[in-house]
């Protein structure tokens, strides 16, 4: 398996391996009402801003199996969120009145999306990014070297430093983070953030 920048035709290989990890890393397909939710919130916007800083693992069939992608400035991120990319979805998925299902919890989080929302930015950490690897692809050492990967590219454009956020319930993703030596931040219930100083 390698490591390369995503391409355009990578897309939907992007969403499927977005959905069939977002369960707290298991198959998340008929958790929601819309399977096509996952990646429109947490995966598309990413690439479709930020091509450049996406990664993919390749495996030796060609076919995607993993994923880094990510945003050097959040709160821009936030902004272009809300403004254009949101906008272009937002009919498909009306917003709820109140949380009622997990589908209601993530359109609430994608329909509050906007530059503060989250602190992290503000605290010396502007870069985030969101990893998903298949089974198949785990325990070889791909989600640190694409982590790497995307650690030397927000270096080289001088970016401070990076968070992430995994729920509180996936085990193993947290486990991950605290391997790679990533610092735990102050976070809201559910959720774990970390966060890594680049300079």
């Amino acid at each position: 398996m390698r490591i390369r920048q995503y391409q355009p035709a990578d897309r939907d290989a992007v969403a499927e391996i977005c959905l069939r990890t977002a369960d707290n890393g298991s198959d998340a397909t008929g958790v929601f009402e819309d399977d096509t939710l996952w990646a429109e919130v947490f995966a598309l916007p990413y690439v479709t801003r930020h091509p450049d800083l996406a990664f993919v693992v390749e495996a030796e069939d060609g076919r995607v199996v993993g994923y880094v992608i990510g945003t050097d400035d959040t709160d821009r991120f936030e902004e272009w969120f809300r403004d254009e990319w949101w906008p272009r979805v937002a009919a498909r998925h009306p917003q709820p009145e109140v949380e009622r299902t997990r589908q209601d919890g993530t359109l609430i989080y994608a329909y509050g999306r906007r530059p503060g929302a989250e602190p992290y930015a503000g605290l010396g950490y502007p870069a985030h990014l969101h990893i998903d690897l298949l089974p198949e692809a785990q325990g070889r050492g791909l989600g640190r070297r694409l982590i790497e990967t995307l650690l030397d590219e927000l270096r080289r454009r001088g970016v401070p430093g990076l968070h992430l956020v995994a729920s509180d319930k996936n085990t193993g993703a947290l486990a991950f983070y605290d391997r790679l030596g990533l610092t735990r931040l102050e976070s809201h219930p559910g959720v774990q953030a970390f966060g890594v100083q680049l300079g």
